[in-house]
């Protein structure tokens, strides 16, 4: 009988017989793998690959200068929300040299997280123009680094990135499972709305 202290990850149930697809998106080095990689109930598949003269100048590190390593096509995690429901996360590469991978990331997506940083939040803009174009739902996420000035609230967040309405924004720590997993469970609950909103039929 394995110890509760075992690394070995759990297997998907038998029973799992549904899965939900959530895209995590967002401007370079936001914290996309750290999201994916705090919640996921599986070591996490990342395609990180380190950083070469050849950024210099294509990628802005200004803000994240220990930052050695870019993922150049996507991180996956796996969440079993139940014996039968299981949630699929799928970052998507931050830079826009790699858009052409993000049509594939986004098919089949329920919804989106778009992760900002409210440092250089203009580099969050190409990521959040993708996930409108591919019409997904979606909850920007203010990830909180620790050398921030100032902390922007939710509203002047929502209103510099001229969001709809609709569009919720939260805070989080994407280091933190619990606050990874309370980001998720907002994004389900609007996906929710929006399914019911669309269709007049909830999720």
């Amino acid at each position: 009988m394995p110890s509760e202290t075992s690394d070995v990850p759990p297997p998907l149930a038998a029973t799992a017989s549904s899965g939900l697809k959530i895209a995590v998106a967002g401007g370079f080095g936001v914290g996309k793998t750290t999201f994916v990689g705090a919640v996921s109930e599986i070591a996490p598949l990342r395609t990180e690959a380190e950083m070469t003269g050849a950024s210099i100048g294509v990628d802005d590190v200004a803000a994240t200068p220990a930052k050695t390593t870019t993922t150049v096509a996507f991180d996956f995690g796996r969440i079993s929300l139940d014996d039968q429901l299981v949630l699929y996360l799928f970052g998507a590469p931050g830079q826009e040299r790699f858009e052409f991978l993000w049509q594939r990331l986004f098919t089949g997506a329920l919804g989106a997280v778009v992760l900002v940083d409210t440092r250089r939040i203009e580099a969050s803009h190409a990521s959040l123009d993708r996930v409108e174009a591919a019409g997904l739902p979606f909850v920007v996420a203010h990830n909180v680094f620790d050398d921030e000035d100032e902390v922007f609230g939710l509203d002047t967040i929502h209103e510099s990135l001229s969001l709809s309405p609709d569009v919720p924004v939260v805070r989080c720590d994407a280091r933190d499972r619990t606050s990874v997993r309370d980001v998720l469970v907002r994004t389900l609950d609007h996906v929710r709305q929006a399914a019911a909103l669309h269709t007049g039929v909830p999720l």
